[in-house]
């Protein structure tokens, strides 16, 4: 077994979970993860949790939705007691066949979805965080060799993170202190209202109230948004490609939406239901580890030099006490590069990035 796949199980467990003796752990083995579930349980097991393995495949996902017929059960009790009890949900995804859902209709998606919104947020209130073991699906989809592609993938996870947090926190103090974002950039002039909310400062670990390895950006609900975005980093929502994709907002409601490619699918995503109209979350990548766009959100929207921007749901963590946020029963991030020529954010008037670097880093362009 190559040493970085345990490395990066050890990552996992200790940084990101913070898994303790004694901790239930609940285990999502991808199809394609078999090595990092390995590793995983025999991390857990040296730090005395208790593991509870679950294998998850998106080939029976998809033979799954296609013979369901008639409405999906909203509340399956046996899973809920599952995620009642865990303290951890550990996902490691690694699929050999990243289209394998791409026949399944957007009306059963939505259902299915939609049925098990409140399983969904019972397994969001454990320790839960999500990572990938690199495939040659994965890297067939990255336009990679395997080799190269493993090797972006450990760059990405196997970082200095507790050095990473202490810069991102720069953002986040900036974001926190902050009531309105203006990105602009090639075909984008949007103004978020931000004020109130608090930024994750998302280290990869569970103690910065972030659950994704990698991670490496910071983000925030907005209360409202007005204005135009354009997506231009290619990706894959639903089994279906996604590109140039451009949305108009106002009032906080997305009014109209276009794409070069999948329009469609990007339609079937706004008009999940009202709160899929909304963007639930603002993010800034910061993982310069990540040098390229891959295909996998996971590592797409950590991407240093991007932003983007989620419809549907809004995290707990940004929202002030009291306050709902965004529901939805969806949360699909769209990314637009910051790189462009002429790109910017700014926070109430301040600049902070340009071309996508920042007033702190080296090769930053002031006024």
């Amino acid at each position: 077994m190559d040493p970085r796949v345990r490395e990066h199980a050890e990552t996992l467990v200790d940084w990101s979970a913070r898994i303790d003796a004694g901790d239930d752990v609940v285990v999502h083995v991808g199809e394609g993860a078999h090595d990092l579930g390995v590793a995983v349980a025999a991390a857990l097991g040296e730090r005395g949790a208790n593991l509870l393995a679950r294998y998850r495949s998106d080939e029976m996902q998809r033979a799954y939705l296609r013979a369901h017929e008639g409405e999906f059960g909203t509340d399956p009790e046996f899973e809920r007691a599952l995620y009642e009890r865990a303290d951890s949900v550990l996902s490691l995804r690694g699929t050999r066949n990243t289209r394998a859902t791409a026949d399944v209709t957007d009306d059963r998606r939505q259902a299915y979805a939609s049925a098990r919104r409140e399983i969904r947020e019972i397994r969001l209130d454990t320790d839960w965080v999500s990572t990938v073991h690199p495939t040659r699906a994965l890297a067939q989809q990255a336009g990679m060799s395997y080799p190269a592609y493993r090797e972006f993938v450990y760059d990405a996870v196997l970082r200095d993170w507790a050095a990473l947090a202490d810069e991102m926190d720069r953002l986040k103090t900036l974001l926190d202190d902050g009531t309105e974002v203006r990105i602009r950039g090639n075909g984008t002039d949007l103004t978020l209202d931000i004020g109130g909310r608090s930024a994750v400062n998302s280290a990869a670990s569970v103690a910065y109230d972030s659950h994704n390895l990698p991670s490496g950006e910071v983000f925030t609900a907005p209360a409202d948004a007005a204005g135009r975005v354009s997506f231009d980093v290619p990706m894959t929502i639903r089994g279906r490609r996604v590109r140039d994709a451009e949305l108009t907002l106002k009032d906080g409601v997305v009014v109209d939406w276009t794409a070069g490619e999948g329009e469609s699918v990007l339609a079937s995503v706004v008009e999940t239901d009202s709160g899929s109209r909304r963007f639930g979350e603002l993010g800034v990548g910061m993982n310069r580890g990540i040098d390229r766009a891959t295909d996998q959100i996971l590592f797409d929207e950590k991407m240093a030099g991007t932003v983007h921007l989620a419809l549907g749901r809004a995290y707990d963590a940004c929202l002030p006490e009291g306050e709902s946020g965004v529901d939805s029963a969806v949360h699909v991030d769209l990314i637009t590069d910051m790189e462009t020529e002429g790109s910017s954010i700014e926070v109430d008037g301040e600049l902070v990035q340009r071309d996508g670097r920042f007033r702190w880093e080296d090769g930053f362009a002031g006024d």
